[in-house]
């Protein structure tokens, strides 16, 4: 049995992140990762919040920023962030950053999901897009970054029916959202060039413009469904607190 995601010494979270070893103790000493915890006979063990850091870093880095500017952005964030608030950030950055994935093994999957993955496992992560199957059943497209989510999503009781709904429903309404909002900067700024197109100054402008406010779009987004979810959630459990009080 693979060791569980919380509980890794520094070689098996080199195996799951997709780096070397080398490079963790390097990003350790320039303080890009938290300290392990010290387990017996000394030994670090190292959990969801260094995968989902490395994952970041990863993505920080393929946007081009050097080791002095990530440095800089993680020192700006909170120091008790969780590994899903830290998956956030990594899918805020990976946003408008072209879609990428990795031609992978099953055995290489394997190695970096931490644990042996049966039919059924697979049909779960692709569920969740984080691999699609290729016509050689024994390789996959993998997204690294949502691997490590989507294995530790593996253990939660859902069944994969739930998951294609919820991802139908994601899909439907998120593009429902970038309609409307495309329709709205259409409306504005190619408003004023209804009777004749833009000339090619004013198209590269609105083009850099548009490149411009993808991100602050995604992260509006992004914060106002966690703050919908949260509103959700409490209601639920308002109701369930309140129904068991009636109760007594």
């Amino acid at each position: 049995m693979m060791e569980s995601a919380t509980d890794l010494t520094v070689d098996e979270l080199a195996a799951r992140a997709g780096v070397t070893v080398r490079t963790i103790r390097f990003y350790s000493t320039r303080g890009l990762l938290p300290p392990p915890e010290i387990g017996p006979r000394r030994v670090g063990r190292y959990g969801p919040d260094h995968l989902s850091r490395l994952a970041l870093i990863e993505e920080l880095q393929h946007q081009g920023l050097t080791l002095s500017a990530i440095e800089r952005y993680l020192a700006q964030l909170p120091p008790d962030l969780s590994a899903q608030d830290l998956a956030i950030h990594r899918a805020l950055v990976a946003s408008w950053v072209p879609d990428k994935a990795e031609d992978a093994t099953r055995e290489q999957l394997e190695r970096r999901a931490g644990r042996e993955l049966t039919e059924e496992d697979l049909d779960r992560l692709a569920a969740m897009s984080v691999l699609v199957r290729t016509k050689d059943p024994q390789v996959f497209r993998v997204d690294p970054g949502l691997l490590h989510l989507g294995t530790r999503l593996l253990d939660v009781p859902i069944a994969l029916e739930t998951i294609l709904a919820a991802r139908t429903v994601v899909i439907e309404h998120t593009r429902s959202a970038a309609r409307e909002l495309s329709r709205l900067f259409k409306d504005e700024v190619w408003g004023p060039y209804r009777d004749g197109g833009p000339d090619e100054e004013e198209m590269a402008r609105m083009k850099s413009l548009s490149a411009h406010m993808q991100p602050m779009v995604v992260q509006a987004l992004v914060t106002a469904f966690q703050r919908s979810m949260k509103e959700e959630l409490r209601e639920w459990f308002g109701k369930g607190e309140g129904g068991a009080r009636s109760e007594g």
